[in-house]
């Protein structure tokens, strides 16, 4: 094993948990290994595919992955191939006679592939020692990224009963990994080996900072929101340094990736929407270090090793704790100082949701419960190292220096400010409303709302009715969230009614002070509106907009056994078409568009008229 590390890959010693999982591969035990990005995975079956007598069959979820792979191995002179849709007809057939020759030691496809008639027929030519599946999680409904295609592995596994297995992930919860074990029946016909190592990885900051609020700051004639605004100052700070930064939509990463380079950085996009050519020469740009910084979507990164990415930033929240642990595992690969910079505000949730309500009802519930942890682990002010750890069933161990752990650590006195008065504010009217209603409703009450269901139950004529316009609706929520966060207020899982802690009661009646990490957006009470808007004549292309509006608009009033005026009015159509909102500020500007509405159906809006904005071009 020594030699071939040190000939192959050049290395005097294994990493942490690397010998412990080849022994047990070439003593034929079924294996499941759960090691961090950057840990070394690769090598656990590279090197046993040289001392098995037979063809090692990896299963990787990505063309990217799997040719990345292959030109790594190709450069050390290891025998390996893949076969998926990429290749022209003659290469696939060129690649099947090399495995039948026995000329190659690792096999990489793709789990669609895996369980096609041709492959199995190829495999069972020859001699498969062992099987691996990389990114074992997606086998798992409760992994972070669930594919089908991957529960099927385990029909395939059964025709090679020969072949050791080994499953491979980054990220997994106990739930995760007993359903990779069950599901792949591992060591029910042999022994079985688990290894675990530590989530923890002590040279990544983790950093949280509240993206809430506006800026009136502009670049290059561009206006810039808060987030906009603190990637500035971030990839400032460190300008010679490379890093990663993930953005929710296409869209955004393209606006982030025009205005980093209108400020002078090395920058380059990358998401589905490029051409694969374009995708590939940007990500080896990157990997190569001609370019210092990329901003993606999630596809981006999967299979990089580069070692010396010194910071990833999310400039929007991720949908799990697992993505989240996943993406920033691709900085500080060396070992060295890095950062993982989250930009968070509550608004986040809503661009997640809208795409959770599209999925069946059972992973509807599965993914709303990892969007859960993952707004947890932004609003808790106590350190996020070990709350993260903790939701993979580790305890921290050593407690690291404040400004080397977590922000909430860092800051745990420096940005605590007095929020009595806030609190009290809101506390009040949770008592008042008899704890029996959610925040929106609860902070509607406070900013003074005319809306029919207040008035209503008569919360009009409560003394805390209207008293709460010094700060806006986003802030208050914050507010909200950090004293969920911190014990005084407690929210019901059904309907998530808030209600008082005893904490909150003490400290309510008792008039004690409060300290959160709150900083206010500058924003006040309900958004003003301009109603002045012209009337703009409907181009022919419009039409085509203004068609699709209606039919969402149906589609909405039908869901909820309501007549279409109630979503919005013609006149609100009207200025969707002609002004075309794509944020939840501009959409505050359109005619019959309040708060409620665009918390309801604002993504909806947007995701439309993004849709024609992509099919326009």
């Amino acid at each position: 094993m020594k030699k071939i590390l040190k000939q192959y890959y050049g290395y005097s010693e294994f990493r942490p948990g690397q010998k412990e999982i080849i022994d047990s591969i070439l003593a034929g035990k079924d294996t499941l290994a759960i090691m961090p990005t950057g840990g070394g995975k690769s090598l656990c079956y590279q090197i046993p595919s040289l001392m098995f007598s037979g063809l090692t069959v990896v299963v990787s979820p990505l063309i990217a992955l799997m040719e990345d792979q292959v030109k790594g191995l190709d450069s050390v002179g290891i025998p390996s191939l893949f076969l998926n849709s990429s290749l022209e007809w003659e290469d696939y057939l060129y690649n099947m006679n090399l495995i039948r020759r026995g000329e190659i030691k690792l096999l990489y496809v793709a789990p669609e592939t895996l369980v096609t008639e041709r492959i199995q027929s190829l495999l069972s030519e020859v001699e498969v020692s062992c099987l691996t599946i990389d990114e074992a999680h997606c086998i798992s409904e409760w992994g972070h990224d669930f594919r089908p295609e991957y529960r099927r592995i385990a029909e395939v596994k059964a025709l090679f009963p020969k072949a050791v297995c080994l499953a491979l992930t980054a990220t997994a919860t106990e739930t995760v990994r007993n359903d990779i074990v069950t599901t792949l029946q591992l060591g029910q016909s042999r022994k079985f080996f688990q290894y675990i190592a530590s989530f923890d990885r002590p040279n990544i900051f983790l950093d949280v900072i509240s993206k809430s609020g506006t800026t009136n700051k502009t670049s290059h004639g561009i206006k810039l929101s808060r987030a906009d605004e603190l990637t500035l100052d971030f990839v400032k700070s460190h300008s010679k340094e490379s890093g990663i930064i993930y953005c929710f939509s296409r869209k955004k990463v393209d606006e982030l990736a025009n205005l980093l380079k209108l400020s002078g950085f090395s920058v380059l996009p990358y998401h589905a929407g490029l051409s694969d050519s374009i995708r590939s020469q940007n990500q080896t740009a990157f990997v190569q270090d001609d370019v210092k910084i990329i901003v993606a979507t999630l596809a981006f990164g999967m299979g990089i090793n580069k070692p010396n990415v010194r910071y990833v930033i999310h400039y929007d929240l991720p949908k799990s704790i697992e993505q989240y642990y996943q993406e920033i595992g691709r900085a500080g690969r060396d070992g060295l100082p890095a950062t993982a910079l989250l930009l968070y505000s509550y608004g986040d949730t809503k661009k997640i949701s809208f795409f959770i309500e599209e999925k069946p009802p059972k992973e509807q519930v599965i993914a709303e419960e990892q969007l859960k942890k993952m707004v947890q682990y932004a609003e808790i002010s106590t350190c996020k190292r070990e709350f993260l750890l903790d939701h993979f069933g580790e305890k921290l161990s050593q407690h690291q220096s404040p400004e080397n752990c977590c922000s909430s650590c860092q800051n745990k006195d420096s940005l605590s400010v007095d929020v009595t008065i806030p609190c009290q504010k809101l506390m009040s009217a949770i008592v008042r409303t008899n704890q029996r209603f959610g925040a929106h409703y609860v902070i509607d009450v406070l900013l003074g709302s005319k809306q029919q269901k207040i008035l209503n139950n008569n919360h009009q004529n409560l003394s805390v009715y209207g008293i709460g316009t010094e700060y806006s609706k986003n802030d208050w929520l914050n507010i909200t969230a950090l004293l969920i966060a911190a014990g005084y207020l407690i929210k019901s899982e059904d309907y998530n009614v808030l209600s008082l802690t005893e904490k909150g009661k003490v400290d309510l009646y008792e008039r004690n002070k409060i300290f959160l990490p709150f900083i206010p957006s500058g924003k006040t009470g309900y958004p003003t509106k301009e109603k002045s808007k012209e009337k703009v004549q409907i181009s022919e292309k419009d039409l085509t907009l203004q068609e699709n509006l209606r039919k969402l608009r149906k589609k909405l009033a039908e869901e909820q056994n309501v007549p279409p005026y109630i979503i919005f009015g013609d006149k609100t159509l009207e200025q969707l078409v002609n002004f075309k909102p794509l944020s939840d500020f501009e959409l505050e500007e359109i005619y019959g568009l309040g708060e409620r509405k665009i918390e309801k159906y604002g993504e909806f809006i947007i995701h439309t008229i993004e849709e024609f904005l992509k099919k326009s071009k």
